[in-house]
C-alpha cells in the first residue's frame, strides 16, 4: 500500500499538465545539437536559461504547481529511453529534434540511477511554487521500443517499472511531493488496459507522493492522435492505485465527466478546461463554466485546473495567456464557492 499523498496547496489548485512552449529558436538550437553543430555543454546550459524563464512564467500567470516546461526534452520519450541502461540507441541516426529515436532491448534492463533527481532539484531551487515531475509511463515506452529479449509487452512493461520505481523512491526522497505518469498511447490502445494497470501499480508501489496519471489523446505536433472515449478505460482502469486522473475536456467536452459518478471513481480529477490545439485564447468566464461543471461532479476538494495537455506546441505569448485565463477561471469559481479568490 502506498501512503495517503500530502494536501493539495488549496483549493482548485491550478497546474500544467508538463510541457512549457518551446520557441522556434530553440528548436533550432536542439537541432543544431543533434546535428553536430552545437556541444551538449553548451545545450544543457541554453536549457537551464529556457526553463529559469518558463518557470518566471507560470508563476507570472499565478500557478500553484509549476513543471521545468520538460524543456530539456525532444519528445515524450527520448529524453528517458537514452538513460536506461540495457536500451541500446544509435545517437548518430536522428538530425532532427524532434524525432524519436530508434530503440531496442536486446537484454534484461538493469538497475542504474537515471539522473532524474538532478532535473527536479535544478526546478525546485528557482520557485516557491509545487513543482510537479513529469515521465512517460511503461506502455508509452514499450510502444516506442524495439524489444528484441522479452517477447511480451506486459513482461517488458514489467521491467521498465522497476527501474522507474527506484527512480520515483529518489525524486519523492529528495523532496517530489507531486509525480506524473504520462500514459498518451493508452488511449490509442485500450485492449491494454489490463495488463498496463498491473505495471502501473508495481511502478508506484511505495512511493509515497501524490501520483497523477495522465491520459490524453496525443498531441504530436499539437493534434490528436486518436480519437475514442475514456469510457473503454473503465472500470479497469479503477484497480491503479494513483491519486489522480488527468484528462482532457477543453477541446472533447465534459461529457464524460459523467463517469465519475457512474463509477464511483475515488480519485482526484485534473479537469483539462484549456484546449492546446486551438490557438484562440479562452476567456476566464468560458474557462469557470467548464470547471463549474468539474465541480458539480466531483466536488471542488478533489478538483486540480490544467490545460488538456502539455503546452510545447502552442506559440509562446498565446501558452501564456491560456495559462492567465486558466487562472482567472479557476478564482471566480474559488470565489464564488469561498468568497475569496485565493482561499
Amino acid at each position: 500500500m502506498r501512503p495517503p499523498p500530502p494536501p493539495p496547496p488549496r483549493l482548485l489548485p491550478t497546474a500544467v499538465v508538463g510541457s512549457y512552449a518551446v520557441p522556434e529558436w530553440l528548436e533550432r538550437l536542439k537541432t543544431d545539437y543533434h546535428q553536430r553543430r552545437l556541444s551538449a555543454a553548451t545545450l544543457d546550459a541554453i536549457h537551464d536559461v529556457v526553463i529559469k524563464a518558463a518557470l518566471k512564467d507560470q508563476e507570472r500567470a499565478g500557478l500553484d504547481v509549476v513543471t521545468d516546461g520538460e524543456l530539456r526534452r525532444d519528445n515524450l520519450v527520448d529524453h528517458l529511453l537514452v538513460r536506461l541502461p540495457g536500451v541500446e540507441i544509435d545517437r548518430r541516426q536522428k538530425a532532427y529534434y524532434y524525432d524519436y529515436y530508434d530503440a531496442v532491448v536486446r537484454g534484461p534492463l538493469p538497475q542504474a540511477p537515471l539522473g532524474l533527481v538532478a532535473e527536479f532539484q535544478f526546478a525546485q531551487r528557482l520557485t516557491d511554487r509545487l513543482v510537479k515531475y513529469c515521465l512517460p509511463g511503461p506502455h508509452t515506452l514499450v510502444k516506442r521500443l524495439r524489444d528484441e529479449y522479452y517477447g511480451d509487452p506486459r513482461a517488458l512493461g514489467l521491467a521498465l517499472a522497476r527501474v522507474l520505481n527506484a527512480e520515483l523512491r529518489a525524486l519523492v526522497a529528495a523532496g517530489a511531493q507531486l509525480l506524473q505518469i504520462d500514459e498518451p498511447y493508452l488511449s490509442g490502445y485500450p485492449e491494454d488496459v489490463a495488463w498496463v494497470v498491473e505495471v502501473l501499480n508495481v511502478l508506484v508501489a511505495g512511493v509515497g507522493a501524490r501520483v497523477a496519471l495522465h491520459i490524453c489523446y496525443g498531441n504530436r505536433y499539437g493534434k490528436p492522435q486518436w480519437e475514442g472515449s475514456y469510457r473503454a478505460l473503465f472500470p479497469a482502469l479503477l484497480r491503479a492505485e494513483v491519486d489522480q486522473l488527468v484528462l482532457e475536456f477543453g477541446r472533447r467536452g465534459v461529457g464524460e465527466l459523467g463517469l465519475w459518478r457512474e463509477y464511483g471513481v475515488r480519485w482526484e480529477l485534473g479537469m483539462g478546461v484549456v484546449d492546446v490545439k486551438d490557438e484562440r485564447v479562452e476567456g476566464a468566464e468560458e474557462v469557470a463554466e467548464r470547471i463549474w461543471r468539474g465541480v458539480e461532479v466531483v466536488g471542488a476538494e478533489r478538483l486540480w485546473v490544467n490545460p488538456d495537455c502539455g503546452l510545447r506546441h502552442v506559440a509562446p505569448e498565446v501558452a501564456y495567456r491560456k495559462l492567465e485565463a486558466l487562472v482567472a477561471g479557476a478564482a471566480l469559481v474559488r470565489r464564488e464557492l469561498t468568497g475569496r479568490a485565493d482561499a
